[in-house]
């Protein structure tokens, strides 16, 4: 029995190629532990806590040992709730398209509330930056209108896979699996049912050892 967070990064429902093949390889999952729970963060859906001055006021106070004011405390409780939500889970999967190069901006807005200092990172100047959220396997589901896979010419354009690894791996998950629907734009809706199919199949493969 297990514990995953589902964090859904996009937000267009049965039109997305990426939530197609997350909900699948949990399907899958599934049967092979049908004792696990699932949480679901649907990105789109959530009102993610603001990292605005008020409440970086008590992030910064408490980095420093001194206590915020009632309020700032009061806010930074939501992203201390978020956090304590993320760690939580024992595995993660993500379901992340490719926006301008990037990932959605309420995805990446999700990963800077957890990844803060003190709760899923911390550094010493002796030993440096050390992950706190290790021992946990990701899977991702990546979706993209073009080719950005290794071997395509496209890969040097693709910051949504290269920043995921970096901003798990710098919290600790280093044992990320991950499968890529992608051309799902340049070569028409039918080729890119099949790379969505053809993505399915690896993803069921990938949830077996998962």
């Amino acid at each position: 029995m297990g514990r995953i967070l589902y964090v859904k990064g996009s937000p267009r429902g049965e039109r997305s190629h990426s939530l197609a093949v997350a909900d699948r390889f949990l399907e899958a999952y599934a049967r092979r532990d049908p004792a696990a729970e699932v949480a679901v963060h649907d990105l789109a859906a959530m009102r993610l806590p603001a990292l605005d001055a008020a409440t970086l006021e008590a992030k910064y106070a408490i980095m420093h040992g001194s206590a915020p004011s009632a309020d700032a405390q009061r806010l930074w409780r939501g992203v201390e709730s978020l956090i304590g939500e993320f760690l939580a889970a024992e595995k993660y999967v993500f379901a992340v398209p490719m926006w301008n190069f990037g990932i959605p901006y309420a995805l990446k807005h999700y990963l800077d509330v957890v990844i803060q200092p003190g709760y899923t990172f911390s550094f010493s100047p002796e030993k440096g930056y050390a992950g706190l959220a290790g021992g946990r396997p990701a899977f991702i589901s990546y979706a993209s209108g073009g080719e950005y896979e290794p071997g395509t010419g496209g890969e040097a354009l693709d910051h949504c896979r290269s920043y995921m690894k970096l901003a798990l791996s710098f919290i600790g998950i280093t044992d990320v699996r991950h499968v890529a629907v992608e051309p799902t734009m340049q070569r028409g809706e039918d080729e890119a049912a099949r790379r969505r199919d053809a993505a399915i199949e690896r993803a069921l493969a990938m949830a077996d050892g998962f």
